[in-house]
């Protein structure tokens, strides 16, 4: 059984806002909004198959780089989650495409995000 802390993190109102912890499958502790969250940015673990990557065949990662990130994530857990934008509830990953492809590749199945909503007007200026 994981263990469940209460969090309180201040939001951009001032006002305390709880978030719940918990262990995650690839040892990073992801976050997820409890009630009362305001409208910043929460982290949460996402299924990798939840989130569309629209510029992935722009460029191609450096396999170096993938490398020594799945060590690293092996050795000591993901320490920076990848920025995703939420519109009408998909998620689009458009950072962070390194440390996406090393849980690919390590076959992690969830992924730590930084998630924060958009509009369709975003989403459109993210694809520019």
């Amino acid at each position: 059984m994981a263990n469940l802390f209460i969090l309180k993190v201040p939001s951009c109102s001032s006002a305390l806002r709880s978030v719940s912890v918990s262990a995650s499958s690839n040892g990073a502790h992801p976050l997820s909004a409890g009630s009362g969250s305001g409208s910043g940015p929460v982290i949460l673990e996402l299924p990798l198959e939840k989130i569309r990557r629209p510029l992935m065949r722009t460029r191609a990662n450096d396999p170096n780089k993938v490398q020594e990130l799945m060590d690293s994530i092996q050795e000591i857990g993901l320490q920076v989650p990848i920025d995703v934008l939420e519109v009408d509830g998909v998620y689009y990953g458009f950072s962070g495409c390194h440390r996406y492809e090393a849980h690919q590749r390590l076959g992690l199945p969830t992924i730590r995000c930084k998630i924060r909503r958009g509009t369709k007007e975003t989403l459109r200026h993210h694809m520019r």
